[in-house]
């Protein structure tokens, strides 16, 4: 049964860390999918097959990026839904995403797999994994319409304050991609297609537990009377997914561009970045929380016209974020180079340099995560109040940054400067969205008092 949670109500920051950790633990179960593939394709497939799955990596966020995006920007409208006690709209609202998300994912995968190839080609990935890629790429692609359903159910279920179902779907899904990676690489044999194959069917899994979830509940039931698209129902939910989706593709976007610079160092530095970022990603999980608890929480507080609780919640999200970043940052230095020896294998020579490459990184990064928390934290409250347009502006502030640094900077400092871009847009969409945040908070607050 889905538990819903009234956001309206009670001490905003035992709402938002109680929300957060549940998306916590799930978020991490959700990036052992790509975790714990990685590291069996590195130990199982060699060397050259983890960076083909690095090389992929960018391109794998552009297309799932999107989706998590358009879904989350759906969520949005069903929040102020719940938090406005309209159960009607909300039953409304979902089923016209439903509807969104078949024609999208459609498109999707058509799109995908037709240009996997050639944007592999563009970005110069190196002959000896280019087929890998195009497999692993082709693979996932091939199953976006299963993404999609996860995603927009596990959203519904967020918007309405239920954590716990999306928690328990992936950790499910989590142990299930482990059982069919070993089975799939290990002892079928079947590559990095067989890793591939573990994720989509995993997420299958946790997207038809979501579903059970909400069929037997007697919250927000939808029929057949619900699954109607409006074009002012369309237009106004494709008005706050579209900009999120676009906000995560530009971010992509822009690893891509990155990834054709890294593409050029060759295939040790390609590895050791791609361990690092999955390390990177894992302790990322936690900022992703307080973004989806946030957005959740503003949603609410917006639809329910309570800007004040609005503003106690931003306040006790950055407190959480700050505490949390410093947490990530001490596991980074303190054992990133052990976590990364558990994605490689070879010789000994290859394996340090490669671990050179990943440590640095790592550093870089520990000393400036609580920008990344910040970052993810005051975007997911200006998303919950509506504007998400302003959100995916910031997307191009950080791609330039990115993009910038990656062709520019590695010619004044070498490699790092990489590094260095990452930070950097960090710092500036930071900048950028404090004082959207302003902007968007004040008008809202006077629209409210008629002013």
């Amino acid at each position: 049964m889905t538990r819903t949670r009234d956001m309206t109500r009670g001490n905003p920051f035992g709402l938002l860390f109680g929300f957060a950790f549940s998306l916590m633990i799930g978020n991490v179960f959700q990036q052992l999918y790509t975790f714990v593939d990685t590291m069996i394709v590195g130990k199982y497939l060699g060397v050259t097959a983890l960076a083909a799955l690095g090389a992929t990596e960018w391109l794998v966020f552009v297309m799932f990026g999107c989706v998590q995006g358009i879904t989350q920007g759906f969520s949005i409208s069903m929040a102020k839904r719940f938090g406005s006690h309209d159960e009607e709209e909300l039953k409304k609202d979902m089923g016209a995403s439903v509807l969104l998300c078949l024609v999208l994912g459609a498109l999707f995968t058509i799109v995908g797999i037709a240009l996997c190839k050639p944007v592999l080609q563009l970005l110069h990935t190196p002959q000896d994994m280019i087929g890998m890629a195009q497999v692993y790429l082709r693979t996932l692609y091939g199953g976006v319409c299963i993404s999609f359903g996860y995603n927009i159910l596990a959203a519904f279920l967020r918007a309405v304050g239920d954590s716990r179902t999306p928690l328990v779907a992936v950790s499910l899904a989590a142990v299930c991609n482990i059982v069919l990676d070993l089975l799939f690489v290990v002892i079928l044999h079947l590559g990095v297609f067989g890793a591939a194959l573990a994720t989509l069917l995993s997420q299958l899994l946790s997207a038809v537990y979501c579903l059970r979830v909400v069929r037997d509940s007697g919250f927000a039931r939808i029929g057949r009377a619900d699954l109607e698209i409006r074009s002012e129902r369309c237009r106004r939910l494709l008005g706050l997914g579209l900009p999120m989706g676009a906000q995560n593709v530009i971010t992509g976007l822009g690893g891509v561009a990155v990834q054709s610079v890294i593409n050029g160092f060759g295939t040790i530095f390609v590895a050791g970045f791609t361990a690092a970022n999955k390390i990177y990603g894992l302790l990322e999980t936690a900022a992703v929380s307080y973004s989806y608890a946030m957005v959740s929480y503003t949603g609410q507080n917006a639809g329910a016209g309570d800007y004040e609780r609005v503003r106690k919640g931003f306040g006790a999200a950055c407190v959480l974020g700050v505490v949390t970043s410093g947490a990530m940052s001490f596991v980074m230095l303190t054992y990133g180079e052990p976590i990364l020896r558990c994605f490689l294998s070879g010789e000994e020579a290859v394996i340090a340099q490669t671990l050179k490459v990943g440590c640095t990184f790592l550093k870089i990064l520990a000393a400036f995560f609580w920008l990344l928390y910040l970052l993810y934290i005051i975007r997911a409250c200006v998303q919950g109040m509506g504007n998400t347009v302003l959100p995916m502006c910031s997307s191009f502030l950080q791609l330039a940054m990115r993009v910038g640094c990656a062709f520019l900077l590695t010619k004044k400092i070498g490699q790092t400067g990489v590094f260095w871009g990452e930070i950097c847009a960090w710092l500036l969409a930071d900048a950028f969205l404090g004082l959207c945040l302003l902007w968007v908070y004040r008008r809202q607050t006077m629209m409210r008092e008629g002013k």
